[in-house]
């Protein structure tokens, strides 16, 4: 072994090993994460822009899987999820979004949050305060802040349509879901490329080691060319809104995507699983939407004026 540690051949032929590894800098199957990713996005904007209760329930579905791909991970770690009445909120809240808004929404979240507690209260004490934090806090981050990105639909117009929208005519608010979704795609994207290439400078080393400042560089550019366009084109607004939600998408979906890596890092896994390939599992994709998502909706609300 040492002789073989001292040995210029097998250096040379170590080396050669390493540029032959398929896996990119980055950590990523490129093309396995290219054709998910390109296949969902038009999966989602097919029914946004189609159905709009289908989806509602996409969203819904991205959420159940969420929830259930936390609540494996919980496990491992030895947290008990209430998982009945966490997927019973996680169920509601895109639908209460949709077809109440806001209020309805925060209305079921805290109906959630209560059924969390009285259902992990009759299980018995043991355990109880952690797995009851568990609950909340599973029903805060993944279902409530998705259900953001379903508001639109029922402010934008006064009805919800449960069929095609009325007359075939897509409403403002299913254009401004697009673009959040286009601008966390721009995010994911051109930080992944420029990161890849030219990140030296690790961001949040003790939490996502791979995640750079040149990255994030990248990722305000490239979201910024496609925010303006999608501002002037898309929204009927001036181009320097769509600068404001490009800034605010990326640094909202880079701060959602390091608070995962922070939960994985403290659960001790690489992945929530391994569903999708090039990617991870479903909550892998939506650390950033999930954040995202609100801050879109407080954007728009600002903006709605202009």
């Amino acid at each position: 072994m040492e002789q073989e540690q001292g040995d210029p051949a097998a250096d040379v032929r170590l080396r050669g090993k390493q540029r032959k590894n398929p896996t990119p800098k980055a950590g990523r199957n490129l093309p396995a994460a290219t054709a998910v990713g390109l296949g969902m996005l038009i999966f989602v904007l097919g029914g946004l822009l189609l159905l709009p209760l289908g989806f509602v329930l996409i969203v819904t579905a991205f959420g159940v899987f969420g929830v259930w791909e936390f609540f494996r991970a919980l496990e491992t770690s030895g947290t008990r999820l209430p998982i009945i009445p966490v997927m019973t909120g996680t169920v509601a809240m895109p639908t209460a979004a949709y077809f109440g808004g806001l209020e309805s929404l925060l209305f079921a979240i805290m109906l959630s949050s209560v059924a969390v507690l009285i259902w992990r209260s009759l299980e018995g004490a043991a355990g109880s305060a952690r797995s009851i934090f568990a609950g909340v806090f599973t029903l805060a981050w993944i279902p409530f802040f998705i259900s953001f990105a379903v508001l639109p639909l029922h402010t934008a117009v006064g009805q919800t349509p449960v069929g095609l929208w009325p007359d075939g005519v897509v409403p403002p608010g299913a254009w401004e879901i697009a673009t959040l979704l286009l601008l966390v795609v721009a995010n994911d994207t051109f930080g992944y490329l420029v990161g890849a290439s030219l990140g030296k400078h690790p961001m949040a080393p003790k939490i996502s080691p791979k995640k750079s400042w040149e990255g994030f560089a990248g990722s305000i550019a490239g979201a910024t060319v496609i925010g303006v366009l999608a501002a002037i084109f898309v929204l009927d607004k001036p181009w320097w809104v769509g600068v404001a939600l490009a800034v605010g998408m990326v640094a909202a979906a880079t701060a959602g995507d390091l608070s995962e890596s922070m939960v994985k890092r403290e659960l001790g896994i690489k992945d929530m699983s391994s569903i999708l390939p090039g990617h991870g599992g479903v909550m892998d994709r939506l650390d950033s939407i999930v954040f995202a998502s609100p801050v879109a909706f407080i954007l728009y609300s600002i903006f709605a004026g202009v």
